[in-house]
């Protein structure tokens, strides 16, 4: 199958764009992210597209964007963090190396602050994140290849933990 040769999918602020270009260097490939990609095609902030269209719009927009880059990219590649929220995007990511960083809520606080840079958790940040990772995590599991928990460790660790996963060596 062709596409990318490592998918990161996990909760925001889990270091998926980090963990990215480690991962990309170490494989000696290209690294994208489809949040980066979104940004560049509206050329406005994903925050601004949901205060000004809304989650449904970014969505589509998110949608779009991730099948196109599971078709055109062959390096590493970051989802944003609820693009598993489609059922469509989950079926183009069956087949390819998927790995699920996960965190704990303690961490997420520790990495991102929960500001309000993030629009899903502009209000009561901790529980908000609770509750998107109650209705996320099984999706991120249901198409993840591997889950790697990122808690406690440095992101050379992390990118290692996901290559040993996946049994990936550099090309």
């Amino acid at each position: 199958m062709s596409g990318p040769r490592l998918v990161l999918v996990g909760p925001m602020g889990v270091g998926k764009s980090t963990v990215g270009r480690l991962l990309a260097e170490r494989l000696g490939t290209g690294y994208r992210d489809t949040d980066d990609d979104i940004v560049a095609t509206e050329g406005r902030e994903i925050s601004a597209i949901f205060v000004d269209e809304g989650e449904e719009h970014f969505r589509a927009l998110e949608k779009a964007a991730v099948a196109t880059a599971l078709a055109d990219h062959e390096g590493v590649l970051a989802l944003g963090g609820g693009a598993v929220l489609d059922a469509d995007t989950r079926a183009l990511l069956a087949g390819h190396p998927v790995v699920y960083l996960s965190m704990d809520v303690e961490e997420a606080v520790r990495r991102t602050g929960l500001n309000v840079a993030r629009p899903l958790l502009a209000v009561n940040p901790r529980k908000q994140w609770r509750e998107l990772m109650e209705a996320r995590r099984h999706l991120y599991e249901e198409v993840a290849t591997a889950v790697v928990p990122t808690d406690g460790r440095t992101p050379e660790e992390v990118a290692q933990a996901a290559l040993d996963a996946v049994e990936l060596k550099k090309a």
